[in-house]
């Protein structure tokens, strides 16, 4: 049988991929091109959008339109009727420009990444298909641009219309997509085999591999840092970890990590882990590990997570170290969960926190990105009653939402590399992380999607109840640190500078370059990138986040150093290391990093 597969890839396939590449054929006819590229992805485009595939110029025009109103941007309650006939004159208008843009080559593939290589510029056609490609998607955005509807209708069908450009880039398919058939040549066809093998395996996981999932293992290449669960309930396990130093400061710290994820994004290679860091640098250091969520936790709620979790923590951490007060640091919806218990504890009268450091955390959700495309009154009542009353919401759903907010980066460009190219997914620490997703308890998740994505209840202050006490962020009165990434596309920058604001003590405000995860994890030894702190050393904040960032320093290097120096003095005074991990009341349980990071996502819930 492997006979016979050989034989046919070589007397068929090869053929027709140099046909492909070669034939004047397709460099004259663009039109049998195009129908190529849309045979292909045919499958692709009907689960994205659940349009038909347009066979010429005309019905390519009608299937954009079609596309828009059928993601919901555009209804005949809002008139979407007359925004579709603007839409249409505008686009007529455009087609003019886009004409003679090509008919002087437009270059624009040239500029873009997935166009870049020599088998794309130097074949007229492909370099051709490429910048018609660019120039139709352009001007469809202008199209969609110039309709007269609200602005989160606007931004909606933005969002979704750029998903259907980007799914259908001619890159995406191996017909044409020249440097998958040089590839395919060149291997003589063993880089299609492999790529459909590699499709193969994605198929049963259920999603796009973005690393090599088999290069490493928790406890042992990851989240190696030495250390004891000292405590553990059914919704997380506490890490101590190991002292490195002769003396430690007196008061610990918790980390409260995000529970969409694991904590070890904190934890990843020795060389990359800040809580190894932060160990080095004298700092006893606590961290949560979220449990994993089966379908017996499916019941528990935002109040849990805060009583039975944050809170919890908090109080061991105190009987554990024998002090009165801790020092916290939250990152990304942790910093959310750590808000609301800093807000609880201080609104209840409990002063057993010094200081709180917030990375790329949202409070203020009123401009939440691109995410915001996917969140509306219906969206969310659709889940409350499929999950609102228990139910497990799935890591891999999540991750997808995420991963569409940078489609080309995190999806598309691994659809080439490994379906079409057939490659290998890199070794890469921060991405086996970012594909080691966790499932949610659905209350849990219908009440912070509620309240912060769509109704953004948090900081209206006594609008809404967490354990039963009225939430207002200004009760935050202990000095916080709160850092933000200029690019992140998860938390906004401004929004985690408004977020800031809302906050009633002092706030040093710290602006660092790249993204969500690359902005936090850039670790000191390598003096890597940059950041932007106030010019002077006052903690107040200015108006605005622009207004902040004009009267900002940019500094060369990690943000870790300033943090570090910024947090010594409320660690209190410096004490002989505890060795000895845990205490007489939560004796050690087991090794870092424990069971419950280990668990992996549940899938048939």
């Amino acid at each position: 049988m492997f006979e016979s597969a050989q034989n046919v890839r070589m007397v068929f396939v090869i053929p027709l991929i140099k046909d492909c590449l070669m034939s004047n054929t397709y460099a004259n006819d663009f039109q049998k091109l195009i129908s190529q590229m849309q045979q292909a992805g045919q499958n692709w485009l009907r689960s994205l959008s659940g349009v038909p595939i347009p066979a010429n110029a005309a019905e390519l025009q009608t299937a954009w339109l079609k596309a828009v109103e059928a993601m919901g941007a555009l209804t005949p309650s809002s008139g979407g009727t007359a925004a579709l006939g603007a839409m249409q004159a505008h686009w007529k208008a455009e087609q003019q420009k886009l004409m003679a843009q090509l008919s002087h080559g437009s270059g624009q593939s040239a500029q873009d990444k997935r166009f870049q290589s020599a088998d794309w510029q130097t074949a007229a056609h492909y370099r051709l298909l490429a910048d018609a490609y660019l120039a139709t998607s352009q001007s469809l955005l202008k199209s969609l641009d110039a309709v007269d509807m609200q602005a989160a209708q606007k931004k909606r069908a933005r969002f979704f219309l750029k998903q259907y450009l980007d799914a259908i880039a001619p890159s995406n398919f191996l017909a044409t997509n020249p440097e998958a058939l040089r590839l395919a040549i060149d291997t003589k066809g063993e880089s299609l085999c492999q790529g459909a093998e590699n499709f193969g395996g994605d198929l049963a996981k259920g999603y796009v591999s973005i690393t090599d999932e088999t290069a490493f293992k928790v406890g042992k290449d990851i989240a190696v840092s030495p250390g004891k669960v000292v405590f553990e309930n059914d919704l997380f396990q506490l890490i101590q970890y190991q002292p490195s130093t002769s003396q430690v400061y007196l008061r610990p710290m918790l980390f409260v990590p995000p529970c969409i994820n694991k904590f070890y994004i904190l934890d990843l290679t020795p060389e990359n882990s800040l809580i190894r860091y932060l160990v080095s640098k004298g700092h006893t250091v606590f961290v949560m590990s979220w449990r994993n969520v089966d379908s017996s936790m499916g019941k528990l709620t935002w109040d849990d997570y805060i009583a039975q979790g944050v809170v919890k923590a908090v109080d061991v951490v105190r009987l554990v170290t024998n002090v009165e007060k801790i020092n916290t640091l939250g990152f990304c919806v942790g910093g959310t969960l750590l808000a609301c218990a800093l807000s609880v504890l201080r609104r209840m009268g409990h002063d057993v926190v010094e200081s709180a450091t917030f990375l790329t955390t949202f409070v203020d959700f009123t401009d939440v990105g691109d995410i915001g495309a996917y969140i509306d009154e219906a969206f969310v009542a659709a889940r409350e009653r499929e999950v609102g009353q228990g139910g497990v919401v799935r890591g891999s759903d999540l991750a997808f939402a995420f991963s569409s907010l940078r489609a080309n980066d995190l999806i598309w460009s691994y659809v080439i590399s490994n379906y079409l190219k057939g490659s290998k997914p890199p070794a890469f620490d921060l991405l086996y992380w970012n594909a080691d997703s966790t499932n949610l308890p659905g209350p849990w998740y219908c009440w912070y999607i509620r309240n912060t994505y769509l109704e953004n209840n948090l900081v209206k202050p006594d609008h809404v109840k967490v354990c039963s006490v009225p939430i207002d962020m200004s009760y935050i009165d202990m000095p916080s640190f709160v850092f933000a990434a200029r690019e992140d596309h998860i938390v906004p920058w401004h929004s985690a500078y408004a977020s800031a604001a809302s906050f009633g003590g002092a706030v040093e405000f710290t602006l660092g370059a790249s993204g969500h995860i690359a902005g936090v994890v850039n670790p000191a030894w390598k003096n890597k990138r940059s950041f932007w702190q106030h010019k002077s050393s006052s903690a107040t904040l200015e108006a605005s986040a622009d207004q902040w960032l004009e009267n900002a320093e940019e500094v060369p290097g990690s943000w870790w150093v300033k943090w570090v120096a910024w947090l010594a003095p409320y660690g209190g005074r410096k004490i002989p290391a505890r060795d000895l991990l845990g205490s007489h009341q939560f004796p050690p349980i087991e090794d870092a990093p424990g069971r419950y990071v280990r668990a992996k996502m549940d899938e048939k819930h």
